[in-house]
């Protein structure tokens, strides 16, 4: 399936490629469907080898960084359409969070194309990469209060803040927190990132009646919501 693929990479050149990255790579890199985008070529053939990636691929490596994604990100989106799988691998860390993937990662929710990431331990951070939302100040508010009326106030308050926002609720009130969203009237875009690096993962990215409309009548799901900057 043409998707953009996330793979985050150790930080430390002596910790060993994540199992599952590592695997999708070995079975995929050699495909003549698959794109392989990396931050800076001399950084990612050293590690490739290292991770005992096929040598051969390394030939296909396509840059896309701070200097080239303005020209390559509307490439990449064609490239996905046409049929493409595309994977973005950082030189360390979690691509797109912080990073020039930003872009890309947005234009892709823009076009609708499907985009994941292999797993990466923290989920907040891949929450905030997968949204492509813009996040050079994001805001960690945290689980939003139980009871009102600080509840309610908690929301206008958060609200108001100019940045992204990231709110943590109980997987059984998910549709409440959204309902209850869609009463303040803000126009925010938001995205939920649901049940995160597993088989049943869900992402929705959209105002909060899109998103109300694309769940089931009792969906309760470990999510993550982060709400576009104002």
């Amino acid at each position: 399936m043409n998707k953009l693929i996330l793979i985050p990479t150790p930080i430390a050149d002596e910790i060993p490629l994540e199992p599952v990255a590592q695997g999708l790579l070995l079975e995929d890199a050699l495909k003549e469907d698959v794109v392989l985008l990396v931050e800076e070529h001399k950084v990612a053939r050293q590690r490739w080898i290292k991770w005992g990636l096929p040598r051969e691929a390394i030939e296909k490596f396509q840059l896309y960084n701070e200097h080239t994604q303005g020209k390559m990100a509307s490439e990449v989106v064609q490239m996905i359409k046409s049929g493409k799988k595309v994977y973005l691998i950082s030189d360390c860390g979690l691509p797109a969070f912080c990073d020039p993937g930003q872009t890309l990662v947005d234009l892709c929710h823009k076009q609708k194309i499907t985009v994941t990431a292999t797993p990466f331990p923290n989920s907040i951070a891949l929450a905030m990469a997968l949204s492509g939302f813009p996040h050079n100040r994001f805001n960690f508010c945290g689980f939003v209060p139980v009871k009102d009326p600080e509840r309610g106030q908690w929301m206008k308050t958060e609200l108001k803040r100019p940045e992204t926002l990231i709110w943590m609720e109980t997987p059984y009130r998910l549709k409440k927190l959204l309902t209850e969203l869609q009463s303040t009237g803000t126009k925010r875009e938001v995205f939920l990132g649901m049940d995160l690096g597993s088989k049943e993962e869900r992402l929705l990215r959209g105002s909060v009646p899109y998103l109300l409309g694309h769940l089931g009548e009792s969906e309760k799901r470990e999510f993550v919501l982060i709400l576009a900057p104002l």
